[in-house]
């Protein structure tokens, strides 16, 4: 469905990207795991055609994105449906407006047919009678779950998830990691899913991809990631502070003379 070849992107000095290579196949979903920072929603852009990259194709049913522009490239983006990361929603419009909004935006659906459309990918979430509420109204759950009929109301082909379980409890994190394996099963989508989440990416993942240091260092199912020789997907994977992903941290007498000056300024 979607095939990323050698793929590069930077932001003034900084490279983000360094030729990435990735294969994701139809009626899968494939987790992108990696560190906060390292690339994963910029590799999410690229595949929708919201970033161009600086080298490098993403290749979708045989066109590549990175060469589109204006009609074509909308026509292309039809083919996707993205929850992100805050589910994005319009403060200013109700639940049912929301979800309506991009069958309004691309289609002429009459009104009853857009009515039940809405209700028919509310009811897919789990979400019912709750038309008339704003996003002010709604927890962080039922924001998402929102934000995700929303993304499926144009019958998407491929669906993206931007760290779908950020901000929101371990009981409607699962939830949440429910429904994207009951929407791969019943609707058939290609998933793409980017998240830190381990115990999401277990959950969800046909495969998993790690991406580190501006690259794909390696594929495999959810088992082959767990049993990896890698050093760095195994420090990754278990949340160790120890291993070959180094981060700074405060030399002990720093830390020492803070806790003794924060101790007097209480005093």
């Amino acid at each position: 469905m979607i095939e990323i070849k050698d793929l590069s992107k930077s932001f003034n000095d900084h490279q983000v990207l360094d030729r990435v290579n990735l294969t994701i196949n139809t009626g899968e979903t494939t987790v992108i795991i990696g560190r906060s920072g390292c690339g994963k929603s910029v590799l999410l852009k690229h595949m929708i055609g919201l970033l161009k990259p600086d080298e490098g194709s993403v290749v979708i049913g045989g066109v590549d994105v990175a060469s589109l522009s204006g009609r074509e490239l909308n026509e292309v983006r039809l083919k996707f449906g993205m929850l992100f990361q805050s589910a994005a929603l319009f403060d200013s419009m109700t639940v049912f407006e929301n979800v309506a909004f991009p069958l309004r935006e691309h289609t002429q659906t009459p009104p009853a047919a857009l009515e039940q459309r809405v209700h028919e990918c509310l009811q897919l979430v789990g979400l019912q009678e709750i038309d008339e509420l704003y996003p002010s109204a709604l927890s962080g759950g039922m924001r998402k779950r929102v934000g995700l009929a929303r993304a499926l109301a144009m019958n998407p082909e491929i669906v993206l998830y931007d760290e779908p379980t950020t901000g929101i409890d371990p009981i409607m994190g699962d939830i949440i990691n429910g429904l994207i394996v009951a929407l791969r099963d019943r609707l058939k989508v290609t998933s793409v899913v980017v998240t830190h989440d381990m115990r999401s990416a277990y959950k969800v993942a046909d495969r998993i991809a790690m991406l580190y240091n501006g690259g794909i260092i390696e594929v495999g199912t959810p088992e082959q990631i767990r049993g990896s020789k890698n050093p760095i997907i195994q420090q990754f994977i278990k949340g160790e502070a120890t291993g070959p992903i180094q981060e700074g941290l405060p030399d002990r007498r720093v830390l020492s003379r803070w806790s003794l000056r924060s101790h007097v300024n209480l005093q």
